[in-house]
């Protein structure tokens, strides 16, 4: 079975965009209450021009009490080694992706010092959360660009490595307001080793290990493309409509869980949990010492 486990060991906070930053704040909730006390980086990178970003998020982040906010953004790689840049991520218990163009994220950070700082964020338990392009960008797989709101034509899609957060699924956003089925559809086709997951406007999966939960208002989708039994991906004309059979598709809202190595729903009540390490033969010593005192 592939392994489709994380790569660090902080939650994921996975948003297709237009997170509710007025109302109730769900989404943004679930960002503060995993940052522990840290500082938040806010991540402009994506945008091409991020003024505005930063505001937005200060204003709709200091309502629901969390003060200690500072701005990432680069115009160009050679910034990323600049120690005032890196200084930013001193204490910062989180990293939020903003929106814009998710290849700016991957060409101006990958493999740099501020990628690895915020990869040492994560591994050391922090939140990394992204929204629009900054989630499409979370998997080792990105998806660029492609048309909404029409059947996929065969060569009308166009996939990038992302920063690989999360292994063996391909990310989509702003899911169903834009009508991206078959842009996904099409992305799973091309390799159906990867789960697609789509993800409505105002709504997140929060992933942590191998399993997700689902919160906000929409809806999320998982088009698993392990049984399939015929596509005309590699054959057919760039013009041609994809034809693909015995797609499986979930459709999951607030609440529900999805386990990634399992490929299938998982009972919400599992959902977060980390998964108990085996006992070992010193764990069981330590316990029957504990026991006898």
């Amino acid at each position: 079975m592939t392994d489709r486990r994380r790569v660090g060991t902080g939650p994921l906070v996975i948003i297709g965009g237009h997170e509710d930053k007025e109302g109730d704040r769900v989404i943004l909730h679930e960002v503060a209450r995993h940052l522990r006390g840290g500082r938040l980086v806010i991540a402009t990178v994506a945008s091409h021009q991020p003024d505005g970003y930063f505001a937005a998020y200060r204003e709709a982040f200091t309502a629901i009490g969390v003060t200690d906010l500072v701005e990432l953004y680069v115009e160009e790689r050679s910034e990323t080694h600049d120690e005032e840049k890196l200084r930013l991520f001193d204490g910062a218990g989180g990293v939020f992706f903003s929106g814009g163009d998710q290849l700016r994220i991957s060409s101006q950070l990958g493999d740099t010092p501020v990628e690895q700082r915020v990869r040492a964020i994560h591994e050391a338990g922090g939140v990394i959360a992204g929204t629009s392009a900054g989630a499409s960008a979370m998997s080792d797989t990105m998806l660029v660009r492609g048309s909404s709101r029409e059947t996929h034509r065969i060569g009308d899609l166009h996939l990038a490595p992302g920063l690989g957060f999360v292994r063996d699924v391909i990310i989509d956003q702003h899911f169903a307001e834009r009508g991206r089925i078959g842009r996904l559809l099409g992305a799973v086709a091309q390799n159906p080793r990867e789960l697609g997951i789509g993800i409505d406007e105002d709504t997140a999966i929060v992933l942590r290990t191998d399993r997700f939960s689902v919160i906000g208002s929409g809806g999320v989708y998982v088009v698993d493309g392990g049984g399939v039994t015929h596509s005309n991906i590699a054959e057919a004309e760039p013009h041609r409509a994809l034809s693909i059979h015995h797609v499986r598709l979930h459709v999951l809202g607030d609440g529900d869980g999805f386990d990634l190595l399992e490929r299938r729903p998982a009972a919400s009540g599992d959902v977060g949990a980390e998964r108990p390490a085996e006992e070992t033969a010193a764990d069981r010593a330590r316990h029957q010492d504990a026991a006898e005192l």
